[in-house]
């Protein structure tokens, strides 16, 4: 499958609302217990605001996924560090399109000076958790049952890559 890469802008607000919003009422992949609404498809440009972003389409234009980078902390001690966030369309995992958006933000974070990309991802997001590893990142930490979804709770996960 081709995919082509553009920066993510206000106008994909809803597509990456479409995206997000499926893995928030069907997986542990979206920490968020429901589906968000409308007026906030700005939130994930907010979230990354002078941070790499970008979407990716398939040759048709159908919007297949998104990532971005976006602040660890607002404290200056931690600006050559941030956190990474990629969102795959249901039934798009698996094509390579996730290993396309994190090169683009790998080599974009290495553009903007940035140090060190951390994940925060749900130890029932085998997935996820499966893909960071298999890509560079590293486990450093686990919060034990620090969340509960659907009835469940689950570990948060955090790995690192050093860039």
């Amino acid at each position: 499958m081709h995919i082509v890469l553009e920066p993510l802008t206000a106008e994909d607000g809803q597509e990456v609302l479409d995206i997000f919003n499926y893995y928030a009422e069907n997986s542990y992949a979206a920490y968020s217990l429901s589906a968000f609404p409308s007026e906030m498809a700005g939130l994930f440009l907010e979230l990354s605001n002078g941070y790499p972003a970008v979407m990716a389409r398939n040759e048709e234009g159908l919007a297949v996924g998104f990532g971005m980078l976006r602040p660890y902390s607002p404290m200056p001690a931690f600006d050559r560090t941030c956190e990474i966030t990629i969102f795959l369309r249901y039934g798009h995992t698996g094509k390579g399109t996730g290993k396309a958006i994190l090169d683009y933000l790998l080599e974009a974070a290495q553009e903007t000076g940035l140090h060190s990309i951390l994940a925060s991802i749900s130890s029932l997001n085998e997935g996820s958790l499966h893909f960071h590893l298999q890509n560079g990142f590293r486990e450093c930490g686990r919060f034990v049952e620090a969340g509960e979804k659907f009835g469940r709770k689950f570990d948060v996960v955090y790995c690192q890559r050093m860039l």
